[in-house]
């Protein structure tokens, strides 16, 4: 097994075309920074009608080999995650073969993960398990990972956008990525799917959604934490780790997301509260979803989370 795997470099694409968010409350009738402040969404890409799912991964894994001066030959494998679909049997990766014909390059695997959200993450275990495995011949491994999130108009549509963006996995990688401590959780809910082939629109359960999605961090994080010591790692928390990424339907649910974090940690004493904390976390039974409670651990975890 090659060591040193992992990110080498990362291109990402938005379609120039946007509406900003004042402007959409403005036209929605809402109040003024319900979507700016309330969902911390600032403007919203979109793609006009030269433009697709197809075309803007093109762009951005065009723009990826190019600007990193890559052979497109030295290229064995091409996965793309996406939910987006123009075709029910044509794979998105094919389209992106016509990048290679002037190189001559046909031996390329993978294919096109095909799911909501997670198709992209899907793409890059795929990928990295390629590499960490006896198919793997030595040449680069590009994820590609595109999407056009439209949805009809309601509460909803703010949560929309449009990009691409090429990640290149290889050996000597800047970003290692250790694949003996992820983890996964998997469940079966109906909080967004598209069960409409002639509808571009998914069908959106919000509540359902965050809970899905704080429930599955808390599960990930967890087992991350105990497989990080199962192999003589540092134990993981919020404190130690320098930085987090998270999936982001929202940009405040991101912020939701790194106090459940912070949350977790003081249930496994990787965090200390607060005096005042602990007292009102005790007073209340330790009930993360008392309002006192989430209250006050927002405010102890503000520059921690500005820091991550």
């Amino acid at each position: 097994i090659m060591s040193g795997i992992g990110v080498v470099a990362i291109e990402v694409y938005f379609p120039k075309s946007y509406v900003d968010q004042e402007d959409l409350e403005a036209y929605n009738k809402v109040s003024k920074g319900k979507y700016t402040i309330g969902l911390g969404q600032k403007k919203m890409a979109f793609a006009n009608d030269r433009e697709d799912v197809n075309s803007i991964a093109m762009t951005v894994l065009h723009n990826l080999v190019e600007n990193n001066e890559i052979n497109w030959a030295d290229i064995g494998r091409l996965e793309v995650g996406t939910e987006t679909l123009i075709d029910k049997s044509k794979s998105c990766k094919t389209w992106l073969m016509d990048l290679f014909k002037e190189s001559g390059n046909h031996d390329i695997e993978g294919i096109t993960s095909i799911n909501a959200c997670y198709g992209g993450t899907n793409a890059l275990f795929n990928t990295l398990n390629w590499m960490e495995s006896k198919a793997w011949d030595g040449r680069y491994g590009v994820v590609v990972c595109t999407d056009l999130a439209v949805y009809e108009p309601g509460p909803a549509r703010v949560t929309g956008g449009a990009g691409a963006i090429a990640i290149l996995i290889g050996p000597n990688a800047s970003l290692v990525i250790e694949t003996d401590t992820r983890c996964t959780f998997m469940d079966n809910q109906y909080d967004f799917y598209k069960p409409d082939p002639t509808s571009e629109y998914p069908t959106v359960n919000g509540s359902l959604s965050q809970i899905s999605y704080l429930n599955a961090l808390d599960k990930v994080y967890s087992g991350v934490k105990s497989k990080s010591i199962k192999v003589g790692r540092e134990r993981i928390s919020s404190t130690v780790t320098d930085y987090f990424c998270f999936h982001t339907p929202y940009s405040k649910l991101v912020e939701k997301a790194f106090m459940r974090l912070c949350w977790n940690d003081i249930l496994d004493g990787s965090l200390v509260p607060s005096e005042n904390l602990r007292s009102i976390i005790e007073e209340n039974e330790f009930n993360y979803d008392n309002v006192k409670v989430q209250k006050q651990l927002a405010s102890e975890i503000k520059e921690l989370w500005k820091q991550k």
